[in-house]
Formats: C-alpha cells, sequence, structure tokens
C-alpha cells in the first residue's frame, strides 16, 4: 500500500527520483564510453557522498568453506548455530579477499564488506577508479534506480559505594518500576540477571562509558568483551555519542538505590555503527557490518536503539511501502541476524506524532522485537511510531517504559530522558535473564514467549503491539513451571499461594472460551469470570477481584470445552 503525499511533494519525489535514474543510466553510459575494455553496466550506489556500494556476482576462487567454518566464525558463534539446529550457509563465507584485493588495487578505500550481501562499501575520490571496478567480472552488473540517504539516530551523577549482586537485595530506586513493570524483579530474584548472555550494543557511541560510576560494576566483572567503530576505524567509541551509554546504562547500569539495569550481570560488546553528525545511507551498510561481526562473535541478543525512514533530502527517502520488511536492505539483514539464532531487539522509532507516523526499519523485520514507547502508567507515547508494517503485520511487537525513563547522567547519577531508544534496551536486558532462565531455548522461542506473555497478545493493535511483555509469564510459558503442578487436563495455576493476581496456563493450548471459578472450603463460590475463545490460547491472567478475597484454601475449577480441571489453591 502505497502512502499518500501532499499533491506538490509527491510530483517533486517521482520527478527526483527520475532524475535521479537518468543520472546513473547516463553515468553509466559514461563508463561504457570510457576507453578501455568493453563491460555492462556497473552496480554503483552512493551511500554518501564518494562513497558506494559495491555487489559482487559470487564468492568464487575463496579459500573460505562450509566445511571449515571455523575460519570465518567463533567457536561461541558455531555452539550458538549448533544449539539451535542452524548450519552454515553460503551467506556465511565471507567476501573473497582476491576481489577486496582488486577493489584495493584501484586506489579505493574498502571502508566495510558484508558476507550476507557478497559487497563492499567503498571510497572512491575519482570517477576513473569507478571505471576500473566496473571493469572487473566478478562486479555484479545491473541498476540500482535510487540513490538513498539515511536519517541519523535522534537522541532522545555520585560515587559508588556499593553493586547490586545476588548476594543482596537489589534496591532499583526510581528505576523500579522499568523493571516491574515487566515482572522482571521476579528473575532477578531467582538469579537470573543476564550472567552467561552476551548482548551486543549498536549505537551512535558510547560517550564516558569507561569512567562513568553507573558501569563501574562491568569493568570490575570484565563484562565489557570488547568495542569497535564501523564509521571511523580505530577511534575509541567512548568519546563519541552519549546515546549509546544512556541506551547501555538501561541494560547494565549498576548504581543501587538509583539505577539498576535490566541484565547487569550480561556480557557486553559496544559497536559503533551509526554516524550522529551524517544522514547518509552509508550508516545501514555500517549497521550490516557491526551485525555480522556480531553474529561472528557469538553474541545472543543485538540491540538497536537506530531507525531509518525519512532523509534530509525528501528525494531520498523511503516510503511507508518500504517498511514491509523485505525492502530496505537494513531490514533484510535484521532478518538475516535472526536466521542465525540471534535475539535482534529493535526500537520502533520516535514518529508517532509527526506526519511519517509509522515505525522505521530496522523494526519493520518480520524476524525482530520491534518495541515502542509508553510512559510509567502503562500508556502509549505520543510519539512512539506506530504500526502495522505495511504489508499489515503486528507491528510494534511490545512496548515497554521510553517515557520519563531513568537513564544514566553524562557526568555521575542518573536522568531522565524518553524515546523508543530507551525502551528497547529494557527488552533486550529482561530477554537476556529470560534466556538465562530457559538456556536450551531458540532465540526464535524467546521471542515468542515474550510476544505470547504481553498484556494485549488476543488484540493486538498498532499502538501497543501485543502490549507490556510479563517476563515471568514468559518464563513459565517457556519451562512450563510453576509452584503448582498440572491438573487432570494439563492445566496449572501460578502462584501458588496467590494474592492479587493469578495466572492459568494451557500445556495444551485451547480454542474455546473459558471459565474459571474459586470455591472456599464450605462451597460458596467467591468468585468467577471467563474469557472468550481464542485460537491457541496458551493462558489467562486474573488480576482482578481477588486482593479481596480472606486468606485461606480455595478449589479453582477450570472449564473448558465442557471439561473441567479442580485443583487446591491457597489465598495469602
Amino acid at each position: 500500500m502505497k502512502p499518500i503525499f501532499l499533491n506538490r511533494r509527491a510530483d517533486e519525489v517521482q520527478r527526483g527520483r527520475l532524475l535521479h535514474y537518468l543520472h546513473g543510466v547516463i553515468g553509466s553510459i559514461l563508463l561504457l564510453a570510457a576507453p578501455g575494455p568493453a563491460y555492462a553496466q556497473a552496480s554503483f550506489e552512493e551511500t554518501a557522498p564518494r562513497r558506494y556500494r559495491i555487489e559482487f556476482l559470487n564468492k568464487n576462487n575463496s579459500s573460505f568453506s562450509p566445511d571449515a567454518p571455523q575460519e570465518f566464525l567463533s567457536e561461541k558463534a558455531l555452539d550458538r548455530r549448533h544449539k539451535q539446529g542452524i548450519p552454515v550457509e553460503y551467506n556465511d563465507l565471507p567476501v573473497t579477499p582476491a576481489y577486496i584485493d582488486s577493489i584495493r588495487s584501484t586506489g579505493a578505500e574498502v571502508l566495510t564488506a558484508s558476507r550476507w550481501f557478497n559487497s563492499v562499501t567503498i571510497k572512491a575520490p575519482t570517477d576513473s577508479i569507478l571505471q576500473q571496478i566496473a571493469s572487473f567480472t566478478f562486479v555484479k552488473k545491473d541498476f540500482l534506480t535510487r540513490n538513498m540517504k539515511s536519517r541519523k539516530a535522534k537522541t532522545a551523577d555520585s560515587c559508588r559505594a556499593q553493586y547490586f549482586t545476588l548476594k543482596q537485595s537489589p534496591s532499583y530506586g526510581v528505576s523500579e518500576w522499568q523493571t516491574a513493570i515487566h515482572k522482571g524483579q521476579y528473575l532477578h530474584e531467582q538469579g537470573f540477571t543476564g550472567k552467561g548472555v552476551t548482548i551486543a550494543v549498536l549505537d551512535a557511541g558510547f560517550y564516558h562509558v569507561d569512567q562513568l560510576p553507573a558501569f563501574t560494576y562491568l569493568w570490575d566483572n570484565n563484562q565489557i568483551l570488547g568495542t569497535k567503530d564501523f564509521v571511523i576505524a580505530g577511534s575509541n567509541v567512548y568519546n563519541g555519542h552519549s546515546h549509546g551509554m544512556a541506551v547501555l546504562s538501561l541494560i547494565a547500569g549498576n548504581l543501587p538505590g538509583e539505577l539498576i539495569g535490566t541484565a547487569p550481570d550480561a556480557d557486553f560488546w559496544l559497536l559503533r555503527s551509526e554516524d550522529a553528525g551524517s544522514e547518509y545511507l552509508i550508516e545501514e551498510d555500517n549497521w550490516i557490518a557491526a551485525a555480522e561481526y556480531a553474529d561472528s562473535l557469538g553474541v545472543d541478543i543485538i540491540n538497536t536503539s537506530l531507525g531509518y525512514s525519512r532523509f534530509d533530502d525528501p528525494l531520498l527517502d523511503h516510503t511507508y511501502a518500504d517498511m514491509d520488511g523485505n525492502t530496505t536492505r537494513i531490514s533484510r539483514a535484521a532478518d538475516i541476524a535472526a536466521s542465525k539464532g540471534v535475539l535482534v531487539v529493535v526500537s520502533a522509532g520516535n514518529q508517532g506524532a509527526g506526519d511519517w507516523h509509522y515505525i522505521s526499519a530496522p523494526a519493520d523485520a518480520d524476524s525482530v522485537l520491534a518495541v515502542g514507547a509508553i510512559d510509567a502508567n502503562g500508556y502509549i507515547a505520543n510519539f512512539s511510531s506506530r504500526g502495522p508494517s505495511s504489508d499489515r503485520r503486528i507491528k510494534p511487537d511490545v512496548v515497554a517504559v521510553g517515557k520519563g525513563t531513568w537513564v544514566a547522567g553524562f557526568e555521575s547519577g542518573i536522568r531522565q530522558g524518553s524515546g523508543t531508544s530507551f525502551a528497547a534496551p529494557l527488552i533486550a536486558g529482561l530477554a537476556a535473564c529470560l534466556w538465562q532462565a530457559n538456556p536450551e531455548a531458540s532465540a526464535n522461542e524467546v521471542l515468542t514467549a515474550i510476544r505470547e506473555s504481553s498484556d494485549r497478545f488476543t488484540k493486538p493493535d498498532g499502538d501497543y503491539g501485543y502490549g507490556i511483555p510479563d517476563f515471568n509469564l514468559a518464563h513459565v510459558l517457556l519451562n512450563q513451571l510453576s509452584d503448582g503442578s498440572p491438573g487432570d487436563e494439563g492445566i496449572l495455576a501460578f502462584p501458588n499461594p496467590f494474592n492479587s493476581e493469578l495466572y492459568v496456563v494451557f500445556l495444551n493450548p485451547v480454542d474455546d472460551p473459558v471459565e474459571i471459578s474459586l470455591t472456599d472450603l464450605s462451597g460458596n463460590q467467591v468468585f468467577r469470570t471467563s474469557f472468550p475463545g481464542f485460537a491457541g490460547r496458551k493462558y489467562v491472567t486474573i488480576s482482578n477481584g481477588l486482593a479481596g478475597l480472606y486468606k485461606g484454601v480455595y478449589i479453582l475449577k477450570v472449564t473448558v470445552a465442557g471439561r473441567s480441571s479442580l485443583s487446591k489453591l491457597i489465598k495469602s
């Protein structure tokens, strides 16, 4: 479905794109007319001034083979694939080194290489360099009709005395609700704080993460595994933008009494892919290179609080129609990362109140967990980008606190900020805790459990997606554990004892309406509720009407399709 533009802007966009196409045709004709051997039209997409993406036809003449994946994938990456039954494939093979050497021999600077897309991004200061590259027989020959430019990410304090550790009860301070709204504290209380899970944070820079008190715990415990800058090779990411620092603090910050991240014991790779001072499509290429690097290292989760939609030059915009999960290069790459067994968590975007309105790429990818923003009361933030995807899939997938979110300060302590950039890392960290609790689960199973645990799963929409995830419930859905035991009909209820909230889980999903009642030991029915039929229902949550019941023993009756299950519960 095509987006609707104002007529004047639409005409300008269409004329502009035609001019870009004709410019590309003329450029290819000039290359064809240049002295030297005859060759077909070459694929040069300019991703920034004098920066180009070059695609190759094949990966021939390479020493790399799927039979020896240890030469290009780490042991951890191979273990992740093995655990999830994922084979090493053709797109895992690196770009043929001889092709890269040939590109360099022309005087071009190779900035990044992509094995997934069999391409390189280069800096070529002169047209003569492009003419030489176009003559290579291994370079893909075709036209790219758009010359696109990307939008940059929008960014939305005391000496340490102690850390939150498993030996003490955490003091979340004002950040408590950011975890508690998702029942994440229950995972923490069971010792699941992300330990053993590796998260790559792809962002615009990690200002003073090597100095700020919020991250001292990470350094003391060797949880920063490494960094890499894909914008300026070799640069110090800790001198860069503060956006990534704030994002990281929501996962890993450790300032007891002020801020506790959602996965303070996870391990981290900090990867800079976004140039906060630029607006160019090359940043999507940087992101792809960083995601491939993260995959090769064996990371379990990628968090990216970046998104691409409109650009400074409207002639180069993505369109809403492009938000189908299969059009933009970065969204396709995010899905490839997911296919390698990586859980990819993405911010939905901050354009809900603007005329764009919709999610940005790569949040539209079908295999990523796109996260929108709510406030502390659970209401959608006006700026949170809306769904659905242009092919009508539910997006965002879930929501988390992204309005008035507490993050690490620039010098010490904490501050507040807003944006879906801050909602995504809250979910990424809790996903790490969930995965630690269920280490045999696949990335897709973790993602599915998070979606299915959300409070709007039976009635999703384009604002909240499937809603607010309940990670306590997601843990049960993955592991089918509770304080009680399943009844004869494969039905279990937890917690037991219960107080104000009760979950009823169906080990065999049901489609029919569900009726639930509680009876005291005198035979008096004290509570009754029902739920409409829903295909594949795995649970129901009862959160109203229980708190006022007297303490004691009750009989729970669950009726589905004329069959009933009875179990004993204790009200605390």
